[in-house]
C-alpha cells in the first residue's frame, strides 16, 4: 500500500525532530569537578508539531498529472522546539541537592537553601564543642 503524500511529510518532520531531541537534551552530560564533586545540567524540553494538506482539482481533470488518476497535492509541516535551563544536580560527599537556575522568588532561594545552612550550623555548633 502507497503512502499517502501527507503521511511522507509527517513522517519526515518527525525523523527531524527525533534527530534534535533525544534524552541529552533534558539531562546534560555530568561533568567533574576538583573538588569531586559532579555537576549535572537538567534541562526542559518541549516541542509543537502541525502539518496539513490536500489535494488540488478533484473536479478537473485538467489538474491530474499526465497518464495518471494522482491529484496534486499541497500540503506543509512545521516543528518547533523549545529548551530552556531548568538547574542542576550536584552530586557530593554531602548528597544531591538541585540547584535551580532561576529563583522566581526570595523566598524559593531560602527555602532551596535551608538543608545547606543547617549543615553549617550543625559542623559550626560541632566544632565549637569539641575544639
Amino acid at each position: 500500500m502507497e503512502k499517502q503524500p501527507i503521511e511522507n511529510l509527517m513522517s519526515t518532520t518527525m525523523e527531524n525532530i527525533r534527530d534534535m531531541v533525544d534524552v541529552n537534551t533534558v539531562i546534560g552530560d555530568p561533568v567533574q569537578t576538583p573538588d569531586g564533586s559532579t555537576v549535572i545540567p537538567v534541562s526542559r524540553v518541549s516541542f509543537g508539531f502541525v502539518s496539513g494538506g490536500a489535494e488540488y482539482g478533484a473536479g478537473s481533470k485538467t489538474l491530474r498529472a499526465p497518464g495518471t488518476d494522482a491529484l496534486p497535492f499541497g500540503g506543509g509541516a512545521g516543528a518547533g522546539v523549545s529548551v530552556a535551563p531548568m538547574g542542576f544536580l550536584v552530586l557530593n560527599a554531602d548528597g544531591v541537592r538541585m540547584l535551580p537556575a532561576f529563583s522566581p522568588t526570595p523566598v524559593d532561594r531560602l527555602v532551596d537553601l535551608a538543608p545547606q545552612l543547617a549543615r553549617e550550623i550543625r559542623d559550626y555548633l560541632e566544632k565549637k564543642q569539641n575544639p
